[in-house]
């Protein structure tokens, strides 16, 4: 699976507040926003049923320190 970039434009201070979040899990801002996507996706799927395909969701993402 290819890896993709993508950009975002957002707020100084969310992107303080989400990097003082990432920090607090032991992640990079990157790693934490790949958390929240899995999250909402895994959320999106238990409501409506699996994407279907070859995506992964889980891939590339550090799990919690906690």
């Amino acid at each position: 699976m290819a890896i993709k970039s993508v950009s975002i434009r957002i707020e100084e201070e969310m992107l303080e507040k989400i990097g003082y979040v990432a920090d607090y899990e032991g992640r990079s801002v990157n790693s934490h926003i790949l958390v929240l996507i899995r999250d909402c996706i895994k959320a999106f799927e238990s409501e409506h049923g699996p994407i279907e395909g070859e995506i992964r969701p889980d891939v590339n993402v550090k799990p919690s320190r906690k």
